[in-house]
């Protein structure tokens, strides 16, 4: 089941508000019925996506992560801004791993108007994106195809991942512990997002504001051990601890980098014109 465009309003207002929201505040910042949104809670909480108590809803504690296409559409706009943010540290002729995850998916359909990548991933979603430019090669590494999640895992993968050495590692990541850990739902993410991680030459970690104290089980690696966090505003207590850890933080838009590379479409029309 895809969310709809209110229930994905819900989850967000539900973030935004700490995590708690009751009933009654849901019915008048949405101006629908009880019964509209007890509908719409009700499904939420089916598919794990809140938790019900008495007079509203709680986000869950959670152990497994939410389906990938649950998740393409929460915090969007979010992902949308690190997505831009990020294709605009990848120059064309560049090699990089683009890991797991919806946000690494929105860098894939941003980095589409580059030319000469070298992209290789497990995120199927992102493969299938990249295939819309020939200009660029995509490698997908082979494994066991996770269903909800849209990826591929497993040992083959990870093994693949460590047979390239490329230019630049993307990594998004479930949670960002109050340590500075940074978590996952599985061992099998935590492989390969350390096999990304050792195998490339610069380290970008990718994740909207929302994540920072998300639970997931698995410790995959620290802050400190990233080059570059990109996000789309970060929290004094979070700027704090990529401080401890000598990790530069950006969360500036796009649009006011003075060095953008300009996209291959524009680029393509510049030269139309000129030849004519």
């Amino acid at each position: 089941m895809q969310l709809s465009e209110r229930q994905t309003q819900i989850i967000e207002f539900l973030t935004s508000r700490g995590g708690t929201l009751s009933s009654s505040e849901l019915t008048e910042s949405f101006d629908v019925s009880v019964q509209t949104i007890r509908k719409d809670l009700n499904e939420l909480s089916d598919l794990g996506v809140v938790r019900r108590v008495h007079g509203g809803i709680t986000l869950p504690t959670q152990s497994r992560n939410l389906s990938f296409t649950n998740r393409q559409v929460i915090n969007l706009e979010e992902k949308k801004h690190v997505a831009r943010l990020t294709a605009a540290h990848i120059p064309n002729g560049a090699s990089l791993f683009l890991g797991i995850g919806t946000t690494p998916s929105q860098i894939a359909e941003h980095l589409i108007y580059h030319t000469d990548l070298k992209v290789i991933t497990n995120n199927l979603n992102a493969a299938l994106t990249l295939c819309g430019n020939p200009n660029i090669e995509t490698y997908v590494v082979g494994g066991r195809v996770r269903h909800t999640d849209e990826d591929i895992v497993g040992e083959e993968a990870t093994s693949q991942f460590r047979n390239f050495q490329v230019n630049f590692g993307i990594c998004g990541v479930a949670g960002i512990s109050e340590s500075g850990d940074l978590l996952n739902f599985s061992s099998e993410e935590s492989y390969l997002f350390k096999a990304i991680l050792e195998n490339c030459e610069k380290s970008i970690l990718v994740a909207d504001h929302h994540k920072f104290l998300r639970s997931a089980p698995v410790k995959s690696g620290h802050l400190k051990e990233f080059d570059l966090f990109l996000t789309d505003s970060v929290s004094p207590e979070l700027k704090t601890l990529c401080d401890e850890a000598d990790l530069p933080v950006e969360t500036r838009p796009v649009e006011t980098r003075p060095d953008e590379t300009q996209p291959m479409e524009a680029t393509l029309a510049v030269k139309v014109a000129e030849s004519n």
